[in-house]
């Protein structure tokens, strides 16, 4: 029955249609020996809409720690007691040269993120704008930031200093939203996702599974993506960090994340699916499997607050899996 349903609703995507909510939760619900059928049609919606290309990205943790919001996943937040290095924003030439190193990592995209609730009142916005500036005209990289809430104007002049992409998580569905943050509203994330559209840039919208949701709140997650038309997708799995509520969270299972993945693909058969944090420690051996489970992306190096691998581990897999990474400037390198 099963296995009727996966390949009857792979064919569908594949022929260009869209898959119901009700369809989505559907998938949820096969059984584990099913999981590689569901990955196998996956894999291939993600190489007939978005080709073989691996598209990597990396971060700059710019300012870390003594955040205002209680997000329970953070390490960063000043609500918890996670032992992490905070430091205000690092300068101009450490960002340059964080950008400049990730570059010859292989990175294809690069973002600037900061603690802390937005951007509306924090005197260092202009610094930031500064550093963007550089970045882009000293670098072959896409410029992408990651830096709270914003007011429109804000988003006007990231665009006009050459950012692409604007990264702000909803993290959760937003049925589960208030059992994981209280200090703002899922609305107040969807307007800064309006801002950043409204400016022209593109939107990166992702979230981190396994932060007790359900899998038909991951399904209800998946469709907000889809309503607020995302162009990127970063998926984290939580990395339970001690000192924070969910440091003993049940980890999902590897076969779990990659079935999420892979219906998520079904969902979004056209948009980049990012691998992100966590994904070390919950997929494993596995890493190599969710990019045959539909993703189509990588964030290489380092995390906010953990550590990732080599980025040179990671272009090996993206090969072995017979996928190509994309270079500077959006071409594919060999």
């Amino acid at each position: 029955m099963n296995v009727d349903l996966i390949c009857e609703l792979g064919r569908k995507v594949l022929d260009g249609q869209s898959v119901t909510y009700d369809e989505a939760l559907a998938l949820t619900g096969i059984d584990e020996a099913e999981v590689p059928l569901l990955c196998g049609f996956a894999n291939k919606i993600r190489q007939t809409f978005l080709g073989r290309e691996v598209d990597l990205c990396a971060i700059v943790n710019g300012r870390s720690g003594h955040c205002s919001e209680d997000c329970k996943f953070c390490a960063q937040s000043a609500h918890h007691t996670a032992q992490i290095e905070t430091y205000p924003l690092l300068d101009e030439e450490r960002l340059l040269a964080a950008a400049r190193n990730m570059e010859r990592a292989g990175a294809n995209r690069f973002a600037i993120v900061t603690s802390g609730r937005g951007m509306e009142q924090d005197a260092e916005f202009p610094l930031i704008v500064r550093a963007i500036k550089r970045i882009k005209a000293e670098t072959g990289l896409n410029t992408c930031v990651s830096l709270g809430t914003l007011s429109p104007e804000q988003a006007r002049v990231l665009k006009a200093a050459g950012v692409t992409r604007y990264h702000h998580n909803l993290e959760t569905a937003e049925s589960h939203f208030p059992q994981i943050c209280t200090t703002h509203r899922y609305e107040d994330r969807l307007a800064t996702i309006r801002h950043c559209k409204a400016a022209g840039l593109e939107i990166c919208v992702g979230g981190i599974f396994g932060l007790g949701e359900s899998a038909a709140q991951r399904v209800e997650f998946a469709f907000t993506l889809k309503s607020i038309g995302v162009d990127s997708v970063p998926v984290n799995i939580l990395n339970p960090i001690p000192g924070t509520p969910l440091a003993k969270a049940k980890p999902l299972s590897p076969l779990e994340i990659l079935k999420s993945v892979a219906v998520l693909r079904f969902i979004l058969p056209g948009v980049n699916i990012r691998f992100c944090g966590g994904r070390e420690l919950n997929l494993g051996d596995f890493q190599a499997m969710g990019l045959l489970a539909g993703a189509n992306g990588l964030m290489i190096g380092h995390y906010l607050t953990t550590h990732g691998r080599d980025a040179a581990q990671d272009i090996l897999m993206v090969k072995a899996a017979g996928l190509r990474p994309v270079s500077q400037g959006g071409a594919e390198r060999g």
